[in-house]
């Protein structure tokens, strides 16, 4: 019999430790009907999104006949679909971003420390999982939970930091950040 290849191996021995410190946030339940010929069907439909409070996240969205079956195959979802995002001193984001989803728009704006997490609803949870302390955003257009966290996915897919904008346009940080990075370094 072959032995799994060294990767392999590695991925099962870190999913066990990496799903434990996963941080679940229950976005919303909507009961949802089905007309049948005897009436009405009812099941429920759950989205969720998962973080690991380090920069990295995930959306779900589950429908089953029962409210835990529903939140299970919305967590499975969220898991497999987690996105990195780079975050500005493990705090905030590094640059102001919108991002569209339907008619759904989201600006999601960095913040200094202290601000804390001003946002609403659906879009908080994201930043609670994420790990984002420090940020300001604004969901315009639309209050449906679905296209608020798409818009806000979208908008967070496009964020970069300073460091992948330098190696794509192969030049230094310090190039790409500017009067910024050197009045820095005049003051230390």
């Amino acid at each position: 019999m072959a032995r799994p290849a060294k990767s392999e191996r590695r991925e099962r021995e870190r999913a066990p430790r990496e799903e434990s410190e996963l941080v679940e946030k229950l976005v919303g339940i909507n009961r949802v009907a089905k007309v049948v010929k005897g009436g009405r069907r009812f099941g429920f439909a759950a989205i969720v999104v998962v973080g690991d409070g380090k920069g990295r996240v995930g959306h779900g969205s589950g429908k089953a006949r029962e409210v835990p079956e529903a939140i299970r195959k919305a967590t499975e979802q969220a898991k497999r679909a987690m996105v990195r995002v780079p975050l500005r001193e493990g705090r905030t984001l590094h640059h102001d971003i919108i991002g569209h989803y339907g008619a759904g728009r989201v600006v999601l704006r960095a913040a200094v420390p202290g601000t804390g997490i001003i946002a609403g609803g659906p879009i908080r949870a994201i930043f609670e999982a994420l790990g984002v302390q420090d940020v300001v955003a604004k969901s315009v257009g639309t209050s449906n939970p679905h296209n608020m966290i798409k818009a806000a996915f979208d908008a967070l897919t496009h964020s970069s930091s300073p460091r992948s904008v330098a190696a794509r346009r192969g030049r230094k940080v310090s190039d790409i950040l500017g009067k910024r990075a050197e009045g820095a370094d005049a003051r230390e």
